[in-house]
């Protein structure tokens, strides 16, 4: 399958996982979000999702996420150092390398992710950013950091019917970080990490809206 088709089947996928109530077991709440899970089919780890609705349009909570080059992710997002665009297949299908920071009192050691993403927009406004691994010659391992694996995963940004300034976002994650790291990390890190994605946005969506 090539990678525009991958980005389709991730993106499809995401769809079914929306659909899908079955299986999945609350694991952390706040007053941001609530974060389930439940076992992947796709590798021998979780399957995460988050759920919650932002104080903002989905227009700013889109500008906030959205996987573009010089995007404002990297400002925002703690577990997102770097990011950039390899190569644009299309308007809405890219290649990108995603690298983040130690975490976990440097436990887990820098890491790096290679992804094929679309953004699509539906009839009723919700806007979707699905994401996963893909190899690319441009982007081969590199030293200092370990290689994870991201599989079906992304975000919808979904409108809140009479509510303009209100946005629902679901999110979903599911990611092989790779190396020797001990179950009990895992598995305390995603939740937490999460929880803190839906902090850290409720902040940048805010900020976003008052320039």
């Amino acid at each position: 399958m090539d990678c525009a088709g991958r980005a389709e089947a991730a993106a499809e996928q995401l769809r079914l996982y929306r659909r899908d109530p079955d299986g999945w077991r609350g694991c952390r709440s706040t007053g941001e979000v609530a974060v389930s899970w439940r076992p992947s089919a796709e590798f021998a780890g979780n399957l995460y999702k988050g759920e919650g609705v932002l104080p903002a349009s989905p227009q700013s909570v889109w500008e906030c996420i959205k996987p573009v080059a010089g995007g404002l992710r990297t400002k925002w997002d703690q577990n997102v150092k770097d990011f950039e665009v390899i190569e644009a297949i299309s308007d809405t299908v890219s290649i990108c390398r995603t690298t983040t920071p130690s975490a976990c009192m440097r436990i887990i050691s820098p890491r790096e992710f290679v992804d094929v993403v679309v953004m699509k927009q539906y009839e009723d406004g919700t806007m979707l950013s699905a994401a996963t691994n893909v190899e690319h010659p441009l982007c081969p391992p590199q030293p200092n950091f370990v290689r994870g694996f991201n599989y079906p995963c992304g975000c919808f940004c979904i409108p809140v019917p009479g509510e303009p300034n209100r946005t629902e976002l679901l999110t979903f994650f599911q990611t092989d970080l790779g190396g020797y790291l001990p179950q009990t990390v895992v598995d305390s890190f995603f939740p937490s990490s999460i929880s803190g994605f839906y902090s850290n946005l409720t902040k940048a969506v805010k900020c976003h809206d008052t320039n």
